[in-house]
């Protein structure tokens, strides 16, 4: 295949049925890189249990998979503008078929961080190759958009999915054999991608940037690992003030090496777009909480409420049905409604339903939770295709593979922070509110004392080594759930909260207009190219949405 060919230039190859089959096997890849962010929560109660594990370690199970999709995004975006996002979608669906083959022989935790790691490192690839290659595809702004609707969908269908076929997995076999079909779905998409997948790359690649990899990775690593360790150990901690330092230093350092160089793996000139500013961060903060969101309700459906794994994923299946279901209607309004408006209209029914959720006690049924998480589910269908549309409308066309890829680290940033921030937010309050949820217990002082001597030694494990008799027992757990609850509130508050703030970002910078006429893009400064290619790069501009 010629380099012409490769770059996607030639009008025979996007009005031919490369593009169509490009679409399916991109929508094929993101399924795949979505479906543990659902999926293994709803498993996280039941590996508590079987590895005595603390909630500092399930933080990791969570974050180790979106953490390393956070951390590696933009080199594997750089590779695939470099070498082809053929070989990097290839390679991405390697290293999922691997991590999830470790996960699934996991007998300990660290087996099981070191697996969601490897998964989430192909997770990065498949994200930025998959987006890069619907970008390219479709170089006019309705056709991208169609697609982009069709790959949010399919985002959101592994999310769905996920927990719903874990919940029937785990009700008939062990946690591990949850793997299992992520592992068969990465291996068939690996042999279709071999054989049929066409190949693209930028037409202006960029050399490798390991400053800036290295800078990157060190600096969302330590924040992630501050926020973690800070919320079990304490914030004033060595390790916790020592990762904080560090992710200080690396991300500031990030920046300086980006600035000044000739070969940006994400040139900061993207930023001087408000649009393409406004789309990042909001994603951010969507992911921070729907992430977390995830997170938080596994653990109350689980450790509080005592469901199921299948019940867990019949509660889920209901945003994300949702989710998964309005898509192709927002991929439609795309065309006729302003971006910026659904993105907000999304954002404030999300934070709706989010609050909503403070409803929830301990013994709140399904109702109570079904319309909260409906309402979640459906303004998050007003969010992922309008923002993702936004963030690669905002920059001119040359540059739409870039500024995808930055615009899904901050998504997996968003989505690392969530676990861990909200995650030590919750064992903090569980563990203040619970003397007094215990001193309204009904339990004897010698009882009271007896659990806080247990969760002291336990943390949040110890509702299962109390050793009472079942009386006091249940009283015990009673209070737990009642301490539980109200972290949980605190959580959902910042949540929503988050989602706010969102909203009002994206009416400062992005607006809920659309242009009059045919409005130029912002002017974003092109990545150092010769002359003659920055002429080209000014003609392959689009009209912004």
């Amino acid at each position: 295949m010629s380099e012409a060919t490769a770059a996607g230039h030639t009008p025979e190859a996007a009005a031919g049925r490369g593009p169509a089959l490009t679409t399916a096997l991109a929508c094929l890849g993101v399924f795949a890189s979505y479906v543990p962010v659902g999926g293994v929560s709803v498993a996280l109660p039941t590996v508590q249990r079987e590895l005595h594990a603390s909630t500092s370690d399930l933080q990791w199970i969570s974050d180790a998979f979106v953490l390393a999709m956070a951390a590696l995004i933009l080199t594997f975006g750089l590779i695939g503008d470099k070498y082809g996002r053929k070989k990097a979608y290839v390679g991405g669906m390697a290293l999922f078929t691997a991590g999830s083959s470790v996960s699934l022989t996991a007998h300990g935790a660290p087996q099981l961080w070191l697996g969601q790691a490897l998964s989430g490192a192909g997770a990065a690839a498949l994200l930025t190759s998959t987006l890069a290659l619907v970008s390219h595809a479709y170089p006019d702004f309705r056709g991208r958009a169609r697609a982009i609707a069709a790959w949010a969908t399919c985002l959101g269908l592994g999310i769905a999915l996920g927990p719903l076929v874990s919940g029937v997995i785990l009700d008939h076999a062990g946690w591990r054999w949850i793997f299992l079909p992520p592992l068969c779905v990465a291996a068939a998409g690996l042999l279709t991608a071999v054989f049929l997948l066409e190949d693209s790359r930028a037409p202006h690649p960029r050399r490798l940037d390991v400053p800036g990899q290295t800078t990157a990775v060190l600096g969302i690593a330590a924040l992630v690992y501050g926020v973690i360790e800070g919320g079990s150990s304490g914030w004033g901690t060595g390790e916790a003030i020592g990762a904080f330092v560090v992710a200080a230093l690396s991300l500031t350092a990030f920046v300086m090496v980006e600035r000044r160089s000739q070969s940006p793996m994400l040139s900061m000139s993207l930023f001087s777009s408000r649009a393409y500013t406004g789309a990042g961060v909001a994603i951010a903060l969507s992911m921070f909480a729907l992430v977390g969101l995830v997170f938080l309700l596994s653990l109350f459906f689980g450790q509080v409420q005592g469901l199921t794994a299948l019940q867990i994923g019949w509660r889920f299946l209901v945003p994300f049905g949702l989710m998964v279901a309005a898509g192709p209607f927002v991929g439609r309004l795309m065309g006729r409604v302003a971006p910026g408006l659904l993105l907000v209209l999304g954002l404030a029914v999300t934070a709706g339903g989010t609050f909503a959720l403070l409803t929830l006690t301990p013994g709140s049924g399904f109702v109570a939770a079904a319309a909260p998480l409906a309402a979640v589910g459906l303004g998050f269908a007003f969010v992922m295709t309008p923002v993702t549309a936004i963030a690669v409308g905002s920059v001119p066309h040359h540059l739409a593979g870039m500024a995808g890829t930055g615009n899904n680290t901050l998504r997996q940033a968003g989505g690392a922070l969530g676990p861990a921030v909200l995650g030590a937010v919750l064992t903090s309050r569980e563990t203040g509110a619970l003397p007094g949820r215990l001193a309204g217990s009904g339990l004897s002082a010698q009882d009271r004392a007896h659990v806080r001597q247990q969760v002291a030694l336990h943390g949040n494990r110890a509702a299962a080594h109390l050793g009472l008799p079942p009386a006091p027992t249940a009283r015990a757990l009673h209070a737990f759930g009642l301490a539980f609850t109200d972290g949980l509130h605190v959580c959902l508050t910042l949540c929503g909260s988050a989602l706010l703030a969102a909203g009002g970002l994206v009416v400062f910078t992005v607006g809920v207009r659309r242009p009059h006429g045919p409005a130029r893009l912002h002017a974003v400064e092109p990545v150092p190219a010769p002359a003659a290619q920055a002429e080209n790069a000014e003609k392959a501009a689009r009209p912004a949405p």
